[in-house]
């Protein structure tokens, strides 16, 4: 079977559509393949989210299941947040009769830097929904874990590629030449104090160069043009957006100081933070409790620099965000996310799949019985 990628995600539609069709759940198409079903009647709607896509990655989990796919795999457990939900909407299908309002389920494509759920937002995903919940399996917490945080937890995200161009020439005559070496080296390192003495202290952010390519050739000689890449984030949408812009000017002001030209290319969709809605994560919380015990249920101490494409959600509506343990060193679920090791602890699966039962109806419950206020006013 073919692994999903981008919007690119067919047979993971078409098995999400089959599911849905067997439990008699209607359901319409969104942002190409997605998929949006709905249960119950009524308002209050609250909406329960997973993605569907993978990973250009060469799998080498070792698993018998493991991608037929030459280097894509699921290495974010997209799969496991799509079972989960479907998990859910067979639950939540059994109850349907006794649900206070409506529950909707997005099924959606392209969460791996495409901004498949902005797609899905503009098609009309949120269209009447008062909360919105979602899911990510997370790798560093047990199995029987989930944490859940409010306000900033994910980081926003944008990813740079940039190609100075210079003149090569013979390495032993380099007064010959416009070095893009010279050019891109200097470049990387004048990064460094954008966050160093630019940037708010208390509000943090990174960028890193995680590729710098001067192509094929001879060790004596020097190319005409050097391509970097890499990624900003941060929590603050103005200091992210003065960040954007440093990083550009570093590129073009010292690339021109070494006779080079830059071109700076950015992604088509940057990736909002995550914040999310104090009273709805506080719910979530408590409905994870029910589930896992008081243990089981824990608040983050910190945010992830991981971004999140649920952001664009979360600002839409009041948001929940989970992130799932799935670490079992028996299950051999230990290897990090994006990582061709990966492995999913399938115990959680259950699990996750009674934190989306639990939140839509105790989120349903608690409009039912008026409780529900946006953020701090709870």
């Amino acid at each position: 079977m073919g692994t999903p990628l981008g919007f690119a995600v067919p047979e993971t539609d078409s098995q999400a559509v089959a599911t849905l069709d067997e439990l008699g759940i209607p359901h319409r198409t969104l942002a190409k393949t997605g998929v949006v079903a709905e249960l119950g009647r009524g308002e209050p709607v609250v909406a329960l989210r997973a993605d569907m896509d993978a990973l250009p990655i060469q799998e080498e989990s070792g698993l018998a299941f493991a991608s037929e796919q030459p280097g894509v795999m699921h290495a974010c457990g997209h799969d496991g947040h799509t079972s989960m939900l479907l998990a859910a909407a067979k639950a939540l299908k059994g109850m349907e009769s006794r649900l206070q309002g409506t529950v909707r389920l997005l099924f959606q494509p392209a969460e791996e830097g495409q901004g498949g759920a902005a797609v899905m937002i503009t098609e009309g995903a949120l269209d009447g929904v008062a909360a919105v919940f979602g899911m990510h399996v997370d790798p560093s917490a047990p199995t029987g874990v989930v944490g859940a945080r409010a306000g900033p937890t994910f980081a926003a995200s944008d990813r740079f590629q940039v190609t100075i161009t210079g003149q090569g020439g013979h390495a032993g005559m380099p007064h010959k030449t416009r070095d893009p070496v010279v050019s891109a080296s200097m470049a990387v390192v004048a990064l460094q104090p954008l966050l160093s003495r630019e940037t708010d202290p208390t509000e943090g952010g990174v960028v890193t160069v995680s590729r710098f390519n001067t192509g094929p050739g001879a060790s004596n000689i020097l190319p005409d043009s050097v391509e970097i890449s890499g990624t900003i984030r941060g929590f603050s949408r103005p200091a992210f957006a003065q960040l954007r812009q440093r990083v550009t000017d570093v590129f073009t002001s010292t690339a021109a100081m070494y006779r080079c030209n830059a071109t700076v290319q950015w992604s088509r969709v940057a990736y909002p933070p995550l914040i999310t809605d104090p009273g709805t994560t506080r719910l979530a919380l408590a409905s994870a409790a029910k589930v896992l015990g008081e243990a089981g249920a824990q608040e983050l101490e910190r945010p992830f620099m991981y971004a999140e494409d649920f952001a664009f959600m979360a600002e839409r509506v009041p948001a929940a965000f989970a992130m799932l343990g799935i670490r079992n060193e028996t299950a051999g679920s230990v290897h990090g996310l994006h990582t061709s090791r990966f492995r999913l602890d399938e115990a959680a699966l259950p699990l996750g799949a009674a934190l989306h039962v639990q939140f839509a109806r105790d989120f349903l419950a608690g409009a039912a019985r008026g409780q529900h206020q946006r953020g701090d006013e709870l």
